[in-house]
């Protein structure tokens, strides 16, 4: 797809488990860790000017959207209703006068080039011009980072306007003074990272201006409450650090979390207390089914010292929904169709296995030096099959579980291939090498790609590569964002809006040729004042 005249090239949706962006990816996840703490951006921003925003005077309506930047019909679709008034059950909800981005602006990572063709040009040609300019604030995620914060700098940091929007935060975390006592604070936490001093002296500043009964919206660029109850503590730790050395004593409270990264909408509750992930952006549907009934915070793993008293957050409700989640994922058998340069990698895998198991089952050589030779690039290619599958096995579990999955599928990919000589063994001749080279990397091939569908499925279930059973999809449907309101009273009204269909047809003037709207998840969820 192409816009006449347009600054910006409208990209698909990234395949994530196509072989080239599994590889480019992996290495710069793996680069960005090994270096970050070598060169952390967030230290070196001491030098850049310190501001601490406004937004707002009696009351404010406000957005808050995470996860863009990737297909463009599906993140156009969200930019495009976040750009206008929306009618919702006979109630006008006004556009933003700011818009908060939670995290993870481009993917498949950030880059000059990709941040011009999947988040600012559909922003852009979202909202052209706007008289009153409303504000926008951008949160770096995991994958903003993955250039060491370079491209998230210049596109965030530099003051200049995206379309109507525009930008004022000097650094990669910022504080807004909201209405009526409210205030947002949204914390760069670097790949679940300590968090820098540069970064604690700026908000340290900030709550200096803490007044008792102030509420704050703390906004993370990972649900870290969520992922506290899946073994991952560190990030939650983070979390309550930052609480005791900022917020605590200061007479205000955290009463609402806002975070993106797990492209759903999920709210826990506890009272006023709110914990919500909302990254429904752009990028990928990820799973609701497994998430925790709820939140015992701060976890029994928690490395902080002396922790506060232990909070229960209960699950209140999902988009999608958990049901509709469980039935979604049955979606990735759809895998080598959806996307055949995963189904070229099994075809190729195949053949050379099929080609080796020929070769170690009819040739004949000389003593027994001679057979292990025959053998040898066969066993080769398991060994590597097997680490591969091991290596590939990630999620929530104890490590001998994922040992166990990634041994079992590396096995099945194996018995097939064992099949498969066994019948080619019946061919000979030239029909055997045009059966070994066409049929294998078509009819097995294919099989072999359902051999991993099946694998992720059936691993799903035991939260074991969860997150590949639905990246391997890339549904771009069931959209989420944020809209919010601070009224005269000090309430805070939490709008959850879902996108269930994005649109994929546009007309010349980008006007959607299919129905897309924006209606509600759930009741507003209100958050008091006092």
């Amino acid at each position: 797809m192409s816009l006449p005249g347009a600054p910006f090239q409208p990209r698909p949706a990234v395949r994530w488990l196509s072989p080239p962006v599994l590889i480019d990816t992996g290495v710069k996840a793996l680069l960005s860790t090994i270096f970050g703490s070598y060169a952390d951006k967030r230290e070196l921003q001491r030098v850049l000017p310190e501001k601490v925003h406004e937004c707002g005077t009696d009351e404010l309506w406000f957005d808050y959207v995470a996860d863009l930047g990737d297909g463009f019909d599906a993140t156009f679709s969200v930019a495009s209703l976040l750009a206008k008034d929306i009618e919702v059950d006979g109630e006008t909800l006004p556009r933003g006068r700011m818009l908060v981005m939670g995290g993870d602006e481009v993917y498949p990572s950030g880059s000059a080039e990709a941040y011009e063709d999947r988040t600012k040009g559909p922003y852009r040609t979202a909202l052209p011009t706007a008289e009153d300019e409303p504000l926008l604030f951008a949160l770096p995620g995991n994958h903003d980072w993955y250039d060491g914060l370079t491209s998230f700098l210049r596109v965030f940091a530099q003051q200049r306007n995206i379309g109507g929007w525009k930008t004022e935060q000097t650094r990669s975390y910022f504080a807004v003074q909201l209405p009526q006592r409210w205030w947002l604070l949204a914390v760069d936490t670097e790949f679940e990272q300590y968090i820098d001093a540069p970064q604690l002296d700026y908000f340290k500043a900030v709550a200096a201006k803490f007044e008792l009964g102030d509420k704050v919206i703390l906004c993370t660029p990972t649900p870290a409450w969520v992922y506290a109850m899946q073994n991952r503590p560190r990030g939650y730790d983070n979390i309550q650090f930052f609480e005791r050395e900022v917020i605590t004593g200061t007479g205000a409270t955290v009463e609402v979390m806002l975070s993106g990264d797990a492209h759903h909408y999920a709210r826990y509750e506890n009272g006023s207390s709110q914990r919500i992930t909302c990254g429904g952006g752009g990028a990928y549907l990820t799973a609701t089914h497994e998430l925790p009934n709820e939140l015992v915070l701060p976890p029994k793993e928690t490395r902080i010292t002396n922790p506060p008293p232990t909070t229960e957050h209960r699950f209140a409700t999902s988009y999608p929904s958990r049901a509709e989640s469980s039935r979604l994922a049955a979606g990735i058998f759809k895998l080598p169709l959806g996307t055949p340069s995963f189904w070229v990698l099994t075809a190729i895998l195949q053949t050379v296995i099929a080609l080796f198991l020929r070769i170690g089952l009819t040739v004949r050589m000389p003593g027994a030096f001679g057979q292990v030779a025959a053998w040898t690039p066969a066993v080769i290619v398991a060994v590597v099959l097997v680490i591969g599958g091991t290596v590939f096995a990630n999620g929530h579990r104890p490590k001998g579980w994922l040992v166990l999955a990634g041994v079992l599928h590396s096995l099945a990919h194996l018995a097939l291939s064992v099949v498969w000589a066994l019948v080619l063994l019946n061919v000979d001749g030239w029909l055997a090498v045009i059966v070994l080279f066409t049929a294998t990397p078509v009819v097995i091939g294919f099989l072999d790609a359902e051999v991993v569908a099946l694998y992720l499925l059936v691993a799903s279930r035991w939260r074991i590569n969860l997150n590949e059973a639905f990246a391997g999809q890339s549904i771009e449907d069931y959209k989420s964002f944020l809209r919010m309101h601070i009224n005269t009273r000090g309430e805070l009204f939490i709008y959850p809006m879902k996108v269930p269909k994005v649109c994929r047809k546009w007309s010349a003037d980008m006007e959607p040729r299919e129905p897309l709207a924006a209606t509600l998840i759930e009741p507003p969820v209100i958050v008091r004042a006092g």
